[in-house]
């Protein structure tokens, strides 16, 4: 029961918190992988990252049914996703029962517009874990003087030329799904 109590409060924190959507759950799920090391890893986040972008539905959602399903299975998955979405249900009611005042309010509008660049914040940090997952060996950098070893150099590699690929106009007409199977063939080949 101990667990499911932790649980709910990690996940019903991430969502009542992660204000911005799906990235924004990354600095509170990169947190919980710190305090629970039992329960998932920074790499699992990272992998959990990769399946959430290639499975239908919001990533926030997919994310924590993954890490739910990884600590207890299908009850787990149920629990934290419940968990998860629960603070975002609770609060569209209340906003719902009184959505003329919220809409008119000067206070309200301006706890949105302070909550930009908290939300920008998030999200900055969100990238950085994952740079520092997928392509810097972050460990590496004050380690060693030789700065090939700082990258991942494949990963660096495939970064960039996706990024000189994206800037075509005719390869960003190419539906995102192409993209994510082409990203799995070529982590299954070259062993990322």
């Amino acid at each position: 029961m101990t667990l499911y109590l932790q649980l709910f409060y990690e996940f019903f924190k991430t969502g009542l918190f992660a204000v911005g959507g799906g990235l924004a759950t990354l600095p509170f799920l990169y947190n919980i992988a710190d305090r629970y090391p039992d329960w998932f890893t920074r790499v699992d986040v990272a992998n959990m990252i990769a399946i959430s972008e290639a499975t239908p539905g919001p990533l926030g959602v997919n994310m924590s049914t993954y890490a739910g399903f990884r600590v207890d299975g299908v009850l787990g998955a149920v629990f934290t996703t419940l968990s998860l979405v629960a603070p975002s249900v609770i609060v569209i009611i209340i906003v719902a029962k009184s959505l003329q005042r919220f809409n008119e309010s000067k206070l309200v509008k301006s706890a949105f517009y302070g909550l930009r660049p908290a939300v920008a914040g998030l999200i900055a940090s969100a990238a950085i874990e994952a740079l520092k997952v997928s392509i810097i060996n972050a460990d590496k950098i004050f380690n060693t003087l030789n700065v090939s070893e700082w990258f991942d150099i494949k990963s660096l590699i495939l970064a960039a030329v996706l990024f000189i690929l994206t800037r075509f106009k005719k390869i960003k007409k190419i539906h995102p799904v192409f993209f994510i199977i082409c990203g799995a063939v070529i982590g299954v080949i070259f062993k990322f």
